[in-house]
């Protein structure tokens, strides 16, 4: 009875007073929000430290109805949340759920109602708007989202520019004053890109502050409404929610009751927890699908990094523009043929790979980027030389997976039109999983890639895949918001500046794997496609100067750093086989975990982590560091006590360096247990994996 009473005091005070206050379940974090001057406004606080001030919350509605002013608290209602979940892939097999909650109910002048829900984690906070179903706002449309994050200091910030259309770009480490998109060489490597302000910067972004703060920006479960960037004013350090309108010019055409993403705020003095934070995940729904026993992780070789090298071609008749597979005449380079499938299907079976990826198996590659073309592709019909049928019944014999690819050439309309029938054929041949494309420009005209409408078709196309027990890698698609905890068939994406810009631009600088998982990571895992052994171009063609910008080892540790439960053996297979001794970590790395521990990190200068694996006793870690070389050492504790183990340790040699000697490498095996120390030598952008196994 006494509960009782609090709470009904507790929410009659709120419901009268602007000031509402919430802690963590820490007491660390503490959100106090307003109304000032009718607008509703947020601040947070860590540890005592200031790291928002008052900041502006809302929107304005189309026809000019602002719905950022005008609001007088109504209701209020405090409530606690402790549970934990088990992910269906996942870096730890347990995530807790742990957070404080409030959701203030407003009133607008005009009589709509509008409800703010904040949630304080001991990792940070996350809030957002809901709309309640309601007489006087039914269907509406968003013109402008308010969301200010004013922060406290002029912050070193790790960005890249808010680029509608795309995130393959190198972060830029500046201070918050000192970002300027104008500045930048704009040419991203793949011959297209969105509508640039000089201070949009994308989400996630990470920031350090001068007192030792780390700082995240981010949302969670993006649904129906466009991703978030945020665009700064460089004279009070404050960053405004910025979204890509559709063709038109509106933001979101939305129907109440409705919830929009959840905006997030991650901080910590230790860098480490950035990394460790669930937050994302906690944020978006539990698995919409029932019977997940077919979603498992994979890794996998592929057709692909031969084309990128310039060894083949996706198109297999060059330039031509013939009107059906009938009048294609073969060049004689091209990638996808049934006898080098059988090759990597081949060595996927003999090294104990999951599947074989094949891209440029099908019609349409002769003319399918940069010209808007409605229908390139079909994704149902094979090249002359590509023995769908043959090839299928082939790998099913070998035990190994084939993975699908479809590249839309972004004519979104024309794949939707087609997806049931390209997923038919998907089953019909065997393939579970797809690697889906979306380069160019979108079709229909004048929508981005970041826009309402195609952050709808992606979750539709991973929404349809699970109806059919597929599983969906997406390239060039919106970066991943948690949204694979609700789909986890959603295995995988790209969403980033991936290896394969190292075989045909400036590459990606040896910081850039020390930068990712602290922003693009956050939200989901990356297929970045390490294990690129070859790193020089030159190899390949002597007038080629491009060159993958770490050494040997650091591409074995990506694969421990760089989370995935897809991971892919990305090199030739000629260039595994001349260094077999390396190629043994990644036929035994892992690609789901039971346990992970973050060891050290700084964002744009190292990374050390390692992981368990799922339903085993080995334990693998990787080491990465910038275009510094670096000494440490790390202790084992995290092994099982009384217990000895194999660790074989891939490190770069005394005279590695990512330029210099960038294959240099020594393996050596030692004894270890929980008591023992292994010291780190890193080369310039290089980096250690190891490999720990019960004795």
């Amino acid at each position: 009875m006494a509960n009782k009473l609090i709470l009904l005091l507790m929410v009659l005070f709120s419901a009268t007073t602007s000031a509402q206050k919430l802690k963590s379940p820490s007491g660390e974090f503490e959100l106090e929000f307003s109304i000032k001057n009718n607008k509703p406004a947020y601040s947070l606080k860590y540890k005592g430290k200031q790291v928002v001030h008052s900041s502006d919350l809302g929107f304005t509605l189309k026809n000019n109805d602002d719905f950022s002013t005008g609001f007088t608290v109504i209701n209020t209602k405090s409530s606690s949340f402790d549970q934990s979940w088990k992910p269906v892939l996942g870096e730890v097999s347990t995530i807790r759920n742990h957070y404080n909650e409030i959701k203030v109910d407003l009133q607008h002048t005009s009589g709509k109602l509008l409800n703010i829900s904040f949630r304080l984690f001991d990792d940070g906070l996350a809030f957002r708007y809901e709309f309640p179903q309601q007489e006087k706002l039914n269907y509406f449309i968003v013109s402008k989202e308010h969301t200010q994050f004013n922060l406290a200091a002029d912050h070193k910030a790790f960005w890249i520019p808010g680029d509608f259309d795309s995130q393959e770009y190198v972060y830029n480490e500046t201070k918050l004053s000192q970002i300027d998109v104008d500045k930048l060489d704009m040419n991203n490597g793949i011959g297209f890109k969105g509508p640039m302000i000089k201070t949009r910067v994308q989400s996630p972004l990470m920031m350090k502050s001068d007192n030792g703060l780390y700082i995240n920006i981010f949302e969670a479960a993006v649904i129906n409404y466009p991703v978030m960037h945020l665009t700064l004013d460089q004279s009070n350090f404050t960053f405004t929610s910025d979204l890509a309108p559709n063709a038109i010019g509106d933001l979101a055409y939305l129907q109440a009751p409705f919830n929009t993403p959840w905006r997030t705020v991650i901080v910590s003095d230790d860098a480490r927890d950035i990394l460790a934070s669930k937050m994302i995940l906690n944020l978006n729904e539990p698995s919409k699908i029932d019977d997940t026993s077919w979603i498992k992780p994979m890794k996998y070789v592929g057709i692909w990094w031969e084309m990128h090298v310039g060894v083949a071609t996706w198109d297999y008749a060059g330039s031509q523009n013939a009107q059906s597979s009938n009048e294609l005449k073969p060049t004689g380079k091209h990638g996808a043929t049934t006898e080098n499938t059988k090759r990597y299907i081949d060595f996927a079976a003999k090294h104990g790979f999951d599947g074989v990826l094949v891209e440029g198996w099908n019609v349409g590659w002769e003319d399918w980027f940069g010209n808007w073309k409605e229908e390139v592709f079909d994704f149902v019909t094979p090249y002359p030389d590509f023995n769908i049928e043959e090839l299928s019944a082939y790998a099913k014999s070998k035990n190994v997976q084939l993975i699908m690819h479809h590249e839309t050439s972004a004519s979104v309309a024309n794949y939707e039109r087609r997806l049931d029938r390209a997923f038919d054929h998907m089953k019909k041949y065997g393939y579970d999983a797809v690697k889906t494309g979306y380069v160019g420009r979108i079709i229909p005209r004048g929508e981005w890639h970041d826009g309402q409408t195609m952050v709808n078709h992606f979750n539709h196309v991973v929404q349809r895949a699970a109806d059919y027990k597929i599983m969906v890698n997406s390239h060039e698609s919106v970066r991943p918001t948690g949204v694979h905890r609700t789909y986890p068939n959603y295995i995988a994406s790209e969403a980033a500046r991936g290896n394969e810009f190292n075989a045909w631009s400036n590459g990606n600088p040896p910081a850039h794997e020390t930068i990712l998982p602290f922003n693009r990571l956050l939200g989901g895992p990356m297929d970045y496609t390490p294990g690129i052994f070859e790193v020089k171009m030159s190899s390949y063609d002597k007038t080629k100067k491009e060159q993958v910008q770490t050494t040997l080892t650091k591409q074995l540790a990506l694969y421990v750093t760089m989370y995935s439960p897809l991971q892919m053996a990305a090199d030739l297979p000629e260039n595994y086989e001349k260094h077999a001794d390396a190629f043994q970590f990644i036929k035994d790395v892992a690609a789901d975990w039971d346990d992970t521990r973050i060891l050290e990190a700084e964002p744009g200068d190292y990374v050390t982590i390692a992981r368990k694996e799922k339903g085993g006793e080995r334990w693998f870690v990787g080491a990465i560091t910038d275009e510094n070389s670096r000494k440490s050492t790390i202790s084992l504790n995290f092994l099982t006590p009384n217990q000895k183990y194999t660790a074989t340790i891939y490190e770069d040699a005394p005279d590695g360096h990512w330029q210099k000697n960038p294959k240099a490498y020594k393996i050596k095996t030692i004894e270890v247990t929980s008591k023992s120390k292994i010291s780190l030598n890193l080369a310039a952008g290089g980096g250690t994996a190891i490999s720990i196994s019960p004795r």
